[in-house]
């Protein structure tokens, strides 16, 4: 009798223990969509994208964004408290175009384990822009249409990871792209009202290309499309002489970028008899800060074209 008591024991212990079992694996399967709180949880890069995932999403997505303000994306390495980041997330998205270049090995690494997706991966090549070495320019959100197709590319992740909430997604994408579409109706007529001969932007590296291409300005940058890229003084004489030579009146430093360089260019014009002014301070690589109008990125667009207006007009 006390056998078969200790027989029903173990028997009872285990399928107890393999209740466990098919409960845990359940809850740690790569599949399921959403966390405990029913919202799915994403991991993102730059705030840009940070941004838009949270208007698209809304109450159906936690987001965590790993680069803040006056973080700059080709620089950045992840820390370990990043891994985990996009270790707990069920979705990562990111740029793409090696805008966070010293990342490919992370995201080649999760791409095993959940989806990882180029939020740049739908506009049509033929639209982006190239640098010599063939590398495509990472900067796309310059062309509001470019982030239009990018939050389109989001819309239809966020319904493919999460169908049951397809019709808020849609809705939410829809709202926000007509912002969009004013935004960039807002910056074409802004653009417009520079003079044609004062229409050039000049900043501390190559970031406003599709910028340029789109609204009809010219660009140049003292360093490429990467800052990890050098500049010599080379590159900071035949700057500073374009700006003497084209009485260029004003240039213009980053957020996320150190002003020495662009610094110097305006010293070296001064030296040759040419006042340019600074005009102020553009976000391109990274937003402002959370909270403010130029921590989102119809602020951040309009930001900086109504302080590359008032300098140039």
């Amino acid at each position: 009798m006390f056998s078969s008591r200790i027989k029903q024991f173990m028997v009872g212990l285990f399928i107890f223990i393999l209740a466990l079992f098919i409960v845990s694996g359940c809850s740690n399967n790569k599949g399921t969509a959403t966390n405990e709180d029913g919202k799915l949880k994403i991991t993102t890069t730059i705030g840009m994208i940070t941004d838009v995932t949270k208007n698209v999403g809304g109450e159906h997505v936690e987001v965590t964004g790993l680069m803040k303000t006056g973080v700059d994306p080709h620089l950045y390495k992840a820390s370990q408290g990043d891994m985990k980041k996009l270790d707990e997330a069920e979705l990562i998205l990111y740029n793409g175009l090696h805008l966070e270049g010293k990342m490919g090995e992370i995201f080649e690494k999760m791409e095993k384990q959940k989806p990882v997706i180029a939020v740049t991966r739908d506009i049509k090549e033929e639209e982006l822009r190239t640098a010599g070495d063939g590398i495509h320019d990472p900067h796309v959100w310059f062309n509001v249409r470019h982030w239009i197709t990018a939050t389109e590319t989001i819309r239809d992740v966020l319904i493919e990871q999460d169908p049951k909430n397809a019709d808020e997604y849609k809705q939410n994408a829809q709202e926000y792209i007509a912002k969009l579409e004013e935004l960039d109706t807002y910056v074409r007529g802004q653009i417009a009202t520079i003079p044609k001969e004062r229409r050039v932007l000049v900043t501390a590296h190559d970031a406003f290309g599709y910028f340029g291409d789109a609204y009809d300005i010219e660009v140049m940058g003292l360093q490429g499309l990467s800052t990890a890229s050098e500049y010599g003084s080379k590159d900071v004489s035949k700057l500073r002489d374009y700006l003497v030579e084209k009485k260029i009146k004003a240039v213009f430093v980053e957020s996320s970028v150190p002003k020495k360089a662009i610094e110097a260019v305006v010293e070296g014009a001064k030296k040759k008899g040419h006042e340019v002014k600074i005009g102020g301070e553009l976000f391109s690589d990274a937003m402002g800060e959370e909270g403010t109008e130029e921590g989102t990125y119809i602020g951040m667009v309009r930001h900086n074209v109504d302080t590359i207006v008032n300098a140039l007009k």
